[in-house]
């Protein structure tokens, strides 16, 4: 009885394999494997990233030329960086020594706002003939004039400030 029922077990594999073991059909995947790429970040403006800088179009300078007094807005980041450059947020100071000489901000009527987009690695410049003569705050009138000697001039644009370019007046 048991060899009929072996018999019967057996009818179900496959007449061609002699081990009698039924056939391994393999069904495709109804989800195919795609690949996929994790987009990069889009890199994000860093404004600690973003130096002003301060220069003169000359180290010295004789008894009827004015100095240019440059300031430079660099973007050292991987973004680009919209950025305030507006004479809203510029100030040219000029000293001579503990002494407040010049600033742009004295007399200024009304500061404007211009932003700009500076692309990663490039700069945006601002010059100002400074005519030698000083100020005070509110624009009060000052007779005196800068004596020949050594300057330092600061730019500042909002919240940062560049290291001090030093001139000569002759």
């Amino acid at each position: 009885m048991s060899s009929s029922l072996a018999g019967k077990a057996d009818s179900g594999a496959s007449k061609n394999d002699p081990s009698g073991a039924a056939p391994v059909v393999q069904i495709p995947s109804a989800d195919p494997i795609v690949a996929t790429t994790t987009p990069s970040p889009t890199p994000v403006c860093d404004l600690n990233l973003v130096t002003v800088t301060a220069s003169t179009d000359q180290p010295a300078y004789a008894a009827a030329q004015n100095p240019v007094l440059s300031m430079k807005i660099t973007n050292g980041g991987t973004a680009p960086c919209q950025v305030n450059v507006g004479t809203s947020q510029m100030e040219f100071l000029v000293m001579s020594g503990e002494d407040r000489i010049f600033s742009s901000k004295d007399c200024q009527a009304k500061g404007e706002d211009l932003v700009k987009q500076i692309d990663p690695g490039k700069s945006e410049t601002a010059n100002f003939p400074w005519q030698r003569n000083r100020t005070l705050e509110g624009c009060g009138a000052v007779s005196a004039k800068p004596a020949n000697g050594t300057y330092t001039f600061k730019a500042v644009l909002g919240n940062k400030a560049s290291t001090k370019a030093v001139f000569q007046l002759g």
